[in-house]
């Protein structure tokens, strides 16, 4: 498990990249929400020096950092598994998929059967807007080479960015997670840091 801290020293705002700006997404009951500036991405400053090209995606800030070397990295916020369906560890990214084909886990099924088994039953669900994978999904393999069921996918849900919400997975809105995707490499290292207190990547302004 890595312990050292990423600290903020400075950032460029998001424009200034050339990445989205704030926009308007539709909640799925209607409304309307603005996602919040300090949700965009944004180029920071290391204190401590890391490989380029990888994940870290700490739970405590509902964090994701992908490493560019020389001290700096791209970070996200996402939205992370609720309680105990989030599982710390050491991965690399297996497979990509795009607009991804949805099928939930057997660990799924088990605790709601009546919501997910009519969807395992029906082949799974493909890939669309209102798909729980999003536009965009990173397949987390072990070091053996097998699937553990965890994702980094999209979401059309902004609502569901910043907190505790998935069953294990770290999510981004769509337009995020499209440009995580292009930016990450099969074989990606990730390190999903655990959600105890004071373990993991933290910034600090």
């Amino acid at each position: 498990m890595i312990n050292r801290r990423l600290f903020l020293a400075s950032s460029l705002a998001a424009s200034a990249l050339g990445v989205a700006q704030p926009v308007l997404f539709a909640h799925k009951k209607g409304e309307e929400y603005v996602l919040p500036e300090e949700y965009m991405p944004t180029e920071v400053k290391l204190r401590d020096k890391f490989e380029p090209g990888e994940i870290h995606v700490d739970p405590g800030s509902y964090r994701l950092y992908l490493t560019l070397g020389k001290k700096k990295a791209m970070r996200w916020t996402v939205g992370i598994g609720r309680g105990n369906l989030y599982h710390p560890g050491t991965f690399h990214v297996g497979a990509k998929q795009k607009w991804p084909r949805w099928i939930p886990t057997p660990a799924m099924v088990e605790r709601n059967p009546d919501v997910y088994g009519p969807v395992v039953e029906a082949g799974g669900q493909d890939g669309g807007i209102n798909n729980p994978l999003g536009a965009r999904a990173l397949y987390l393999y072990t070091a053996s080479g097998r699937d553990t069921y965890l994702r980094i996918h999209g979401t059309n849900n902004p609502r569901t960015i910043g907190i505790d919400v998935s069953n294990g997975c770290a999510r981004l809105i769509n337009p995020q997670v499209e440009e995580l995707y292009e930016l990450v490499p099969l074989g990606t290292k990730v390190v999903l840091y655990p959600k105890a207190s004071g373990v993991g990547v933290h910034a600090a302004i």
